[in-house]
This record gives C-alpha cells, sequence and structure tokens, in this order.
C-alpha cells in the first residue's frame, strides 16, 4: 500500500448523495471531508474578507466567482498539506480545476450520475438547517421531530432552488459548468464514474475503489 498521501475529489449535481458518500469515505478510511460549503458559510459567518466577498454574490441570488472560491480552498488545503483529504464542491469549474492542478496531483476522482427524477424526488423532499448546513431528507434520513433541526430544534427550511420549478435549470446549470471538469478528469485516467438510483447500492463500488489506494479504518458493512 502506498505511502503517498491521498488526494480525491467527488463530483455529482445537487441531490446526488454526494455529502452522504463523503461521510461514509472520511469515516471508512479517515480522509478529510473538505466542503466548499462548508468552509463558504465559516467564513461568511466570521466575517472574512473571503466570506463578505462570497456573500456578496449569494445574496445577489450568483454562484461564488471562482477567484473568491479558489483563494478559499487553496488556504484551506494550505493547512493540511499532510493529511488525505477528500474535497466536495471544489472544482466545480474548468478555472477552478486549473488552480487546483498547480498545487498538487490527483488520485482519484469519482462523479455520481443519478437520474433526473432520481434527483428531482431526492431535492424536493430535502429540508435543511441554514446556520449548520446540515441536510434531512423526509425519506432516508428525516429529523426526529417534522421540520425541526435534530441538535438545536431550529426550523428547518426548503431552500428556493429545492423547489421543483427551480431543480431542472440547477441541473442544467451543474451539467454545463462540470462536463469540462469531467471530460479534462477523464483524459487523464482519474475519473471513476458510479451509476445509480441509491446511494447505498452504489457505495460498496466506491468503498472497493478507495480500498484500492489507501487501507480502510472501518468496513464497509458499517452502514
Amino acid at each position: 500500500m502506498a505511502s503517498k498521501l491521498l488526494r480525491a475529489v467527488i463530483l455529482g449535481p445537487p441531490g446526488s448523495g454526494k455529502g452522504t458518500v463523503c461521510q461514509r469515505i472520511a469515516q471508512s478510511f479517515g480522509l478529510q471531508h473538505l466542503s466548499s460549503g462548508h468552509f463558504l458559510r465559516e467564513n461568511i459567518k466570521a466575517n472574512t474578507e473571503v466570506g463578505d466577498m462570497a456573500k456578496q454574490s449569494i445574496e445577489k441570488g450568483l454562484l461564488v466567482p471562482d477567484h473568491v472560491i479558489t483563494r478559499l480552498m487553496m488556504s484551506e488545503l494550505e493547512s493540511r498539506r499532510g493529511q488525505h483529504w477528500l474535497l466536495d464542491g471544489f472544482p466545480r469549474t474548468l478555472v477552478q480545476a486549473e488552480a487546483l492542478d498547480k498545487i498538487c496531483e490527483l488520485d482519484l476522482v469519482i462523479t455520481l450520475n443519478i437520474p433526473f427524477e432520481t434527483l428531482k424526488d431526492r431535492l424536493s423532499r430535502r429540508w435543511i438547517h441554514p446556520a449548520s448546513g446540515r441536510v434531512y431528507n423526509l425519506d432516508f434520513n428525516p429529523p426526529h421531530v417534522h421540520g425541526v433541526d435534530d441538535i438545536t430544534g431550529e426550523p428547518l427550511v426548503q431552500q428556493e432552488d429545492d423547489k421543483p420549478e427551480a431543480v431542472a435549470a440547477r441541473l442544467r446549470q451543474y451539467k454545463d459548468v462540470a462536463k469540462p471538469v469531467i471530460e479534462l478528469y477523464k483524459s487523464r485516467g482519474v475519473l471513476h464514474q458510479f451509476s445509480g438510483t441509491e446511494t447505498n447500492k452504489i457505495w460498496p463500488y466506491v468503498y472497493m475503489l478507495f480500498s484500492n489506494k489507501i487501507t480502510p479504518i472501518q468496513s464497509k458493512e458499517a452502514y
């Protein structure tokens, strides 16, 4: 087994189960799960310069610009040089992928291909705790009390862009932006695609792929 540090990225549209797969990979293999959404929320909360720049875009309903998210993620990666990591939500665009290239070489990129209807159903059943970013799904991980966050007891909200009419536009936008990134990693031979409608059925294959690169600390049956 190589002692080299593992550098991995997960790609997938909203509702693809990316968050769940990331948690499982992190727990099974001891990787740091680095979520761009999590770091953005932290920086917005702390009113950092990057956080304020991101907040301005979000309040206007725009995507956070490449240079802002890249700057944020580069500083996070810089402080984790000695750790195995899994990136989630970055790189989203070719510009971001090229910036990442400058500081490391990726070992694995996994992309989750989930049918459109499944994504639409999942997103319409998705409720969020805004302050923490915790995500609930009414079908497979509902809150203990309907409409209320398990940990803080605060109300859950359904995001405007999770409502059915907005989902199709979001997925189209994801596809357009992700396509060149997926093509780039495909051409390098590091891309692995997983298709299906259920995270639990995809998971054993993802586990097997990572097991070939890094020693597990927890068995796949733990879920």
